[in-house]
């Protein structure tokens, strides 16, 4: 299964043609995709895994289920632009200027506009949804 996750960025299946068929209400298990990309991110050298749940070619949404390994920093970065970030597992904390949000599972933010970055206190998974423009 998670072999056709990494083929086709978790949009669809890929074909033989190597091109992938985006399916109309796919069903994605995301506790079983987050448990495979926790183990994945412990196994990593860079204490993260991701993958791509949904997009396709002229989407106006991507979203991007983060899996990190404990104590782990995505480092500061530019916003997405229009964008939230769900904790589904774990324990984060958001952090943009001298403005920080704890983040537990089941926990939603709309991701500030400014430079932030995300520290992992526990093995964590997050959905970043964006919104394509």
């Amino acid at each position: 299964m998670l072999d056709t996750w990494r083929s086709c960025n978790g949009a669809g299946v890929e074909s033989s043609s190597g091109r992938c068929d985006y399916r109309l209400m796919e069903v994605l298990r995301v506790e079983e995709l987050a448990a495979v990309h926790l183990e994945l991110a412990g196994e990593s050298d860079s204490g993260r895994s991701a993958t791509t749940l949904y997009t396709r070619p002229g989407a106006r949404l991507r979203q991007t289920l983060i899996a990190l390994d404990a104590g782990q920093i995505l480092g500061e970065h530019q916003s997405p632009g229009d964008a939230s970030l769900m904790c589904l597992q774990g324990d984060v904390v958001l952090r943009a200027g001298d403005a920080e949000v704890e983040l537990r599972a089941g926990d939603l933010v709309a991701v500030p506009p400014q430079r932030h970055d995300v520290h992992a206190r526990t093995a964590s998974v997050l959905l970043l949804s964006v919104a394509l423009h």
